[in-house]
């Protein structure tokens, strides 16, 4: 929780740079985002309302009765629907497909809808299958290498011819290779670059996926960002700050907007906050709301309400001994009864078995990725039970967390290790299609 909270307070204590000039204003970029996420939305609210129905769990089926629903082809639908997973539009929960916190802010909320749509940029690689005849290696590698094509496409600020941006890409390869030549010199001797065809296609591919979420577009022989490229490749990849709300004068307001008002408070005046915000309630309707906001999409506030809940104390034991008996509450709620019971906070986590800790991790990564900034996010990964990432990683996929494939990508992109950064985009992508 503490991990989670600083993602909000860091960027809330930190100078707040401006864009380069000539950006558009977040709500003309948030109006560019929801077009590019237009029939995702739309599958998404799609979803929200089948998945109540007495209907027919057959993806095919599904798939058919939407395209007919929504008047587009089964493909697009295939399509939508994995660009809204990978947006949090929609989360996988076992069988289940779930609307995603964001899709309930998507009319009003322009931070949130920025939020989803670099999730998406971020998950580029996943949007548009690479060459099955490329090998798995050369792929990563130009993945690797991308971000400096996409900074040439920033510092141009125009388009660029495709030839210049091969060049590069083929320049930024060799280095990445020599620099885990000089890292490892006695290892194996590194595979030869990729052709000069190999790599032109890889290089069309990695364009093609980025026009394919809205970052560029494709001219004759060039390449330009668009508006929200731009901006992306700005913010490197950091995700939107949400809107900040007065520290105080909660009690009036719902559990999640109090909460999310709390969010950005050390834990001491936040205390003061749940206590007035509670004394203002019957005590059963406030754990009540408390926990039908730790049921939702948004990380950070599932852990800000086990925070007010402990300020509650045993008036909630019931209502949490219940709440264990939920896959995504039950660290949460084991880890409140294990303080409530008289357990020293730091050694609360003993509580929890390993796959109750790394689902745990998961989630908390999610509040990072969603809230913070990217060197929180690679600071959090030390805070893993796991020993090495390898055995993270395996853990982090057999969990089945919904946010699995999102926080992967964002720590992927967020590592400067480039050797960790390709293993934890390798899982995203094991992960991703394996729950396609």
């Amino acid at each position: 929780m503490a991990t989670a909270r600083r993602a909000v307070t860091t960027r809330r204590n930190r100078p707040v740079p401006r864009p380069p000039e000539g950006t558009p204003p977040p709500a003309e970029l948030a109006r560019q985002a929801r077009a590019v996420l237009a029939d995702a939305v739309r599958i998404a609210r799609w979803a929200a309302v089948e998945r109540d129905r007495d209907r027919d769990r057959d993806a095919t089926s599904a798939t058919q009765r939407a395209a007919t629903a929504l008047d587009l082809t089964p493909a697009q639908v295939r399509a939508g629907w994995d660009r809204a997973r990978l947006a949090g539009l929609v989360e996988l929960h076992g069988d289940t497909a779930r609307p995603g916190w964001r899709l309930r802010a998507w009319d009003r909320d322009d931070s949130a809808v920025l939020r989803g749509w670099v999730a998406l940029f971020d998950a580029w690689s996943l949007v548009h299958p690479a060459p099955d005849d490329v090998a798995p290696a050369a792929v990563a590698e130009v993945v690797e290498a991308f971000p400096q094509v996409l900074s040439l496409l920033q510092l141009s600020a125009g388009p660029v011819p495709v030839p210049a941006l091969l060049d590069l890409l083929q320049q930024r390869v060799a280095e990445l290779r020599e620099e885990r030549c000089e890292v490892a010199p006695d290892g194996p001797r590194p595979q030869p670059l990729p052709g000069p065809d190999s790599l032109s296609r890889l290089l069309d591919w990695a364009l093609e996926g980025l026009a394919a979420v809205g970052a560029l577009t494709l001219g004759e022989g060039h390449a330009t960002l668009t508006p929200l490229g731009n901006w992306a490749v700005w913010v490197k990849l950091e995700q939107i700050c949400v809107a900040a709300q007065s520290p105080a004068g909660h009690i009036e307001q719902s559990a999640e907007d109090m909460l999310r008002g709390c969010a950005r408070l050390t834990p001491g005046p936040a205390r003061v906050e749940y206590r007035a915000w509670l004394a203002a309630r019957p005590v059963r309707s406030a754990v009540a709301e408390l926990l039908a906001v730790a049921r939702g999409e948004d990380a950070l506030l599932r852990g800000l309400a086990f925070e007010a809940l402990r300020v509650v104390g045993a008036p909630a034991e019931a209502e949490v001994r219940a709440a264990a008996e939920e896959v995504s509450l039950r660290p949460y709620a084991l880890l409140w009864l294990a303080e409530y019971e008289g357990a020293d906070p730091d050694d609360a986590p003993d509580v929890l078995t390993r796959e109750e800790a790394t689902w745990l991790w998961v989630d908390t990564a999610a509040a990072v990725a969603d809230h913070g900034e990217s060197a929180l996010l690679v600071r959090h990964l030390e805070s893993a039970v796991q020993g090495t990432v390898p055995a993270l990683l395996d853990e982090v996929r057999a969990v089945g967390h919904p946010r699995t494939v999102q926080v992967l990508v964002a720590l992927a992109a967020a590592h400067p290790d480039p050797a960790l950064a390709k293993a934890v985009r390798r899982a995203a992508f094991q992960v991703h299609t394996g729950g396609a």
